[in-house]
């Protein structure tokens, strides 16, 4: 039997399986899989979160596996106390760490995070994943840069003020912790088994910050990021922002060889800017998904992967797949995917 591990290998190396990769990113939907009333229970153990992704692959068919609970995770390691739980969407910070500057200088990195109390259930699930699937569907990690770190910490409106108005020997402290922050929790997801880390800065866009920031500010961070690291197992993703225009000098200066592409990018100039140099992913607008007929969800399916399919190197993929998407949408969207995928 063909594995994810296995089409995902022979897209890097731009050989043939079956079909393409298809990563589906279903995250909250484990708790609705399970039976478990609430998100909040849901992501309180490692085993409910990994039982979770193990049953939604099983059940759709799909090439991935996710470590992921949500976003705020980071956040609590930092120090957050308040996360909101709710009903039908993800959980989210509620009370930012960071309320005045004064706060960046108080706030502490852990020392060794993969043994923080805090990442015990992140780890458990890691470990059932790596038992039960490790080697034959890839287990991803999103760990988010220190350019963006700062916005769950403070706020975005904050963080737009600090980061382009300074004082910016403040931003450089909490740029600086931020990535200390980030080096340690790549290490600490390696050694417990995830086989990708996806690299989650849309400040790596320049629909946040114009080219000139981007080379000068947001750069300069990333490589203070990625280059103590290495990047064989790093996906370049900048959530639903737009790429393109910046995947050369990300390959050139960062040497990262996988680039998820926003939904707003034409996905065969994307293809056409990696190249034969890595591997590129066509991904879908999974909102639309909550409102789109089926048909509508087929033909969107399938321009995405007829732009990026020829000449290999290429997987399909989608965001973070919102908790109300009809699950017959989430079933023609991947069925559509096997077919049209098929070599």
């Amino acid at each position: 039997m063909t594995t994810g591990m296995d089409r995902l290998v022979a897209a890097i190396n731009g050989e043939k399986s079956d079909r393409i990769p298809v990563f589906c990113n279903l995250l909250d939907q484990g708790a609705k899989e399970l039976g478990i009333a609430t998100l909040k229970e849901y992501y309180s153990k490692g085993e409910y979160v990994a039982e979770g992704q193990l049953k939604m692959r099983e059940k759709y068919g799909y090439d991935n596996l996710w470590s992921l609970f949500y976003v705020g995770k980071e956040a609590e390691l930092l120090g957050c106390q308040k996360i909101i739980y709710a009903a039908d969407g993800p959980p989210n910070v509620e009370d930012y760490v960071i309320k005045s500057y004064d706060d960046i200088a108080k706030l502490e990195v852990p020392d060794d995070i993969g043994s923080c109390p805090l990442f015990a259930e992140e780890l458990k699930c890691l470990q059932i994943l790596k038992r039960e699937a490790g080697g034959k569907y890839p287990i991803c990690a999103y760990i988010t840069a220190s350019m963006t770190l700062p916005a769950i910490l403070m706020g975005m409106d904050k963080w737009f003020e600090l980061l382009f108005f300074g004082p910016h020997e403040v931003r450089d402290e909490l740029l600086t912790k931020c990535c200390n922050f980030f080096h340690k929790e790549v290490t600490a997801y390696r050694n417990a088994g995830a086989d990708i880390i996806l690299y989650a800065n849309p400040f790596g866009s320049t629909d946040f910050v114009p080219m000139k920031q981007f080379h000068n500010l947001s750069m300069p961070w990333m490589k203070k990021d990625v280059e103590p690291l290495g990047t064989n197992d790093m996906v370049y993703y900048c959530g639903s922002s737009r790429m393109n225009n910046v995947i050369d000098p990300v390959f050139e200066q960062l040497n990262i060889k996988t680039y998820y592409l926003s939904p707003n990018d034409d996905v065969a100039a994307g293809k056409k800017a990696v190249a034969n140099r890595g591997l590129t992913w066509g991904v879908i607008n999974d909102i639309r998904l909550i409102d789109w007929s089926e048909d509508e969800v087929r033909c969107e399916v399938k321009r995405i992967i007829e732009a990026g399919m020829a000449g290999g190197k290429f997987g399909f993929g989608t965001l973070v797949m919102p908790y109300k998407i009809p699950e017959r949408n989430i079933r023609v969207m991947l069925e559509t995917a096997y077919e049209v995928g098929r070599y």
